[in-house]
């Protein structure tokens, strides 16, 4: 890692150092001199691998470096498996001379091996954005556009309320029925759940933080409310946890429910339902009732209240009422004589 110096500039604390003779100068966000330090450092290091790169870079070093940069996250984790398919697509092209014909290459044989479109949807989302991040840092002078099959419209099937009582009633280990209920209660998404520990759960304000911290992921985690039932069910397994995870088994972190998950919707006779089923179905149950759309935003921790409403709206009890009212032509009117 090369010498550097910390200093401001008009208020705001830059990094400084010397590449091959010329000044490097990165203005940063902290706003005190430790937390400067910390983001300098990962500056640096995020330089150094960059540079590492040779002129002209592969998808495969692109997709390696970007991996590596992102280290703990969990899209590392799904992007290491995925490798394995992509890298014969499109390991060996230069990565600013990915071609339309190499994506609807990659889409037809992926289709002919029977795997279906909403998996080559994220699998070609996570290319353009190994693209996007090297043209962000400027490794590459272009990102070429990654052609996706159509997303695949949402899965509508959510859990009525007895549904929902024979599934956590179907779990039959604990931390599979907290899981469903902390996901019915809380509508996280399952990555948040399973990364929620016990300093984010607040028992006294009667508030679950599902945000990691300020510089983690922020999809779809917000700041709830503790209902009764979240609220007893987190006391019964605080009372017995081995570890600083919500849910653990023997002590150890969980990365995927979806054996006993699965094996409770077979005991509920439960078919098409997954972890995100469940975020669904609270946000369905919000609006249908009549809970405000920018409230359920809120809850689901959209970044706007249009994506919230372009899915749940016409869940809502008066949804487009008003105007189904005023086209009844067939409505008997008052004759005035």
């Amino acid at each position: 890692m090369p010498e550097y110096k910390l200093g401001t500039l008009r208020g705001r604390y830059v990094v400084q150092w010397r590449e091959g003779g010329t000044r490097r100068r990165y203005r940063l966000f902290g706003t005190h001199e430790k937390e400067s330090r910390k983001e300098a450092l990962a500056r640096l290091e995020q330089f150094k691998r960059e540079s590492s790169l040779k002129a002209d870079p592969t998808v495969a070093e692109l997709w390696e470096a970007y991996s590596k940069e992102k280290t703990g996250r969990r899209v590392v984790d799904a992007m290491k498996s995925e490798w394995k398919v992509m890298e014969t697509s499109f390991g060996h092209i230069k990565a600013d001379k990915v071609s339309t014909d190499d994506c609807r290459k990659h889409i037809k044989q992926r289709r002919e091996a029977g795997i279906k479109d909403g998996t080559i949807w994220t699998e070609l989302g996570h290319l353009r954005t190994v693209l996007n991040w090297a043209k962000k840092h400027d490794i590459i002078r272009h990102a070429p556009p990654i052609e996706r099959p159509p997303k695949p419209a949402p899965k509508d099937r959510f859990l009525t309320q007895a549904e929902c009582q024979k599934l956590i009633d179907a779990a039959q280990t604990h931390h599979i029925k907290l899981a469903i209920i902390l996901l019915l209660s809380t509508a996280s998404r399952i990555t948040a759940l399973l990364e929620l520990t016990w300093d984010r759960v607040d028992f006294e304000q009667g508030h679950i933080n599902l945000k990691v911290d300020a510089e983690g992921p922020r999809k779809g985690r917000a700041t709830v409310p503790m209902n009764a039932g979240a609220r007893a069910a987190l006391q019964h397994a605080k009372t017995g946890a081995l570890s600083d995870y919500v849910i653990e088994w023997n002590g150890q972190p969980i990365k995927c429910i979806k054996t006993g998950f699965k094996k409770a919707c077979k005991l509920a006779e439960l078919e098409g339902v997954t972890p995100h089923t469940l975020r669904h179905t609270a946000a369905v149950h919000l609006a249908g009732a009549g809970i405000e759309m920018t409230k359920i935003s809120q809850y689901l921790g959209h970044s706007n209240t249009s994506v919230t409403e372009k899915v749940y709206a016409r869940y809502a009890p008066d949804h487009l009422r008003q105007e189904a009212d005023i086209l009844d032509f067939t409505s008997v009117r008052k004759v005035t004589g």
